[in-house]
């Protein structure tokens, strides 16, 4: 008889539980739709194919509400129709009916860990997968729609076109604009660009080869004029590198070692960067004393530079400055002298790219040069002089490879164990140390929070369903819905805590300990446990 009534009472729960999944998941699904649709261009045929990437996510959300509502449902009606007296009157216990509650709150407490831990990850690894491998559609879908394409990032790129055309991949009337820190480094402007699309396994790059192209640096000085010229950019994540969209093992893997997680890394290269413009200033100040021999030797793919300066100094992220008088000498790769250049004006050695291993470029502004090979003496002025694609000594190159990254970022305070800088951090190199630090310690305390979120937010579905099942059989005279409600308070108690819990764990203040936001999310654990305690105790003495 007891298992009849298992059999049941399970089934109401789970047809009652499955109509209100199916419900909510169309319901929430058809606002999930639109996100994709306006930040990222996809189309109404490509935002349907992603949906199904998503369904995981709003499944974590959805199955606990269900499972809350279905509880409250079924054990009020069984009450409100008195068949939970006349069981009881029967010898039958309420905690034995209470069974196919408890069984329906564990199994939806191990879902909604393995959905948080595991799939939804997975699911959102594969839609990003997607979104990328329309990349393509996406960039041509913006520029037909916007006019433009801007892809986000600490250096991003805006890409201008007066008309797009898939089919052939061009585009006509194209003007990129290269920016960093909403300074803008350079333009170019190309009458047609031709747009090629690499995917990758974790990024997608785009390049655009454009004819007849012109680049117009920051100070509105046409640098370049070349029949073809490429230019290449990565697409960003589009939906995010997040904590919360990271499997458990990731997780691991990001506390084992914090350069591997993008946002850490991307503040470490800047670092290392800086780091690596402050050492080149350092050599170069060091060399150019020597009153012997006074040049500074960089190396390029065809050519050998060698200057000389009044001073060098350091302004701003990624730029030496070099004081005039300025003296240059070009050789070929066997030391053939070119040419030689001088210059009144300040030069600059800059670090342009934010990649791992970038390549100095060195630029003169109002040179004038002589071509030595000729013998010919007489001074030519040149608005500009860009030299690309320099090299850093083996000294510096050492220095930079010596150590992994996050402990090499560890020698740049001056109160170091080993220093690797002979003079005190530049305020810049500082802000950028300062800045990592604070990166490392928010994504420790972003995964803390993410996965104690998760074990809270799964564990406390099963005291929410049983809460649930005690408020249907104690308020069984009122209306059905109004247990459902009631029982949804203690729902968002949970969430409030959890969210305030999350927030204090990822609070940067040195006064609150790491472990106060989790130990905040886990009592609302057991505030609901013994909320369910003293219901249930209730319950036994009627």
């Amino acid at each position: 008889m007891v298992f009849t009534l298992h059999r049941y009472i399970l089934r109401e729960l789970l047809r009652v539980f499955v109509l209100t999944t199916v419900t909510l998941t169309f319901v929430l699904s058809l606002s999930s739709m639109l996100r994709p649709i306006q930040e990222f261009g996809v189309g109404p045929g490509q935002a349907v194919h992603i949906l199904g990437y998503f369904i995981p996510i709003i499944l974590t959300v959805v199955l606990p509400m269900s499972a809350l509502f279905s509880a409250s449902l079924v054990y009020g009606r069984f009450a409100g129709d008195n068949e939970l007296d006349a069981c009881r009157a029967s010898g039958i216990s309420l905690m034995t009916l209470i069974y196919p509650g408890l069984c329906l709150a564990v199994a939806i407490s191990i879902t909604t860990l393995i959905l948080s831990f595991h799939v939804v990850p997975a699911f959102v690894a594969r839609a990003e997968k997607s979104i990328q491998g329309n990349a393509k559609q996406i960039l041509f879908r913006n520029i037909q729609r916007k006019g433009f394409y801007e892809i986000p990032g600490d250096r991003h790129r805006i890409i201008y076109a007066d008309q797009a055309f898939p089919a052939t991949d061009t585009l006509v009337g194209v003007v990129v604009v290269d920016s960093k820190n909403k300074t803008i480094n350079k333009r170019m402007f190309a009458r047609r660009a031709k747009i090629q699309i690499e995917t990758a396994r974790d990024s997608t790059k785009v390049a655009i080869i454009a004819q007849e192209a012109y680049q117009i640096d920051e100070h509105n000085i046409q640098s370049a004029y070349l029949q073809e010229f490429s230019v290449e950019m990565t697409f960003p994540p589009m939906l995010g590198d997040d904590i919360k969209f990271q499997k458990l093992d990731r997780l691991k893997e990001i506390q084992a070692d914090m350069s591997n997680f993008e946002p850490v890394r991307e503040v470490a290269i800047a670092a290392k960067n800086q780091l690596a413009t402050e050492l080149l200033s350092e050599s170069i100040r060091k060399q150019i004393a020597i009153e012997d021999n006074n040049y500074y030797q960089m190396r390029s793919e065809n050519r050998v530079i060698m200057f000389t300066a009044a001073g060098c100094s350091v302004k701003g992220e990624g730029t030496v400055v070099l004081s005039p008088p300025i003296e240059l000498r070009e050789y070929d790769v066997v030391l053939e002298p070119l040419h030689k250049w001088y210059s009144d004006e300040p030069g600059t050695i800059e670090f342009k790219d934010d990649v791992m291993d970038p390549a100095p470029v060195l630029i003169l502004k109002n040179a004038s040069w002589e071509r030595v090979v000729d013998g010919y003496k007489s001074p030519t002025p040149v608005p500009r002089r860009v030299i690309e694609g320099l090299t850093l000594s083996e000294t510096i190159k050492s220095k930079l490879h010596s150590k992994k990254l996050l402990d090499l970022m560890e020698t740049i305070p001056a109160d170091s164990a080993e220093p690797i800088l002979e003079n005190p951090p530049s305020k810049e190199l500082s802000k950028l140390y300062r800045r990592l630090k604070n990166e490392i310690r928010y994504t420790s305390r972003d995964i803390t929070a993410e996965i104690h979120s998760r074990l809270v937010f799964g564990i406390g579905s099963i005291v929410l369903i049983l809460i649930a099942i005690a408020l249907g059989i104690s308020l069984k005279g009122g209306h059905m819905l109004s247990a459902f409600g009631i029982s949804a308070l203690p729902a968002g108690a949970l969430v409030v805590f959890v969210i305030s819990g999350k927030q204090l764990t990822k609070t940067l203040n040195t006064n609150i300990p790491e472990y106060a936001g989790p130990l905040m999310m886990w009592f609302g654990v057991v505030f609901l446990c013994i909320v369910t305690v003293i219901l249930y105790r209730k319950l036994m003495r009627t």
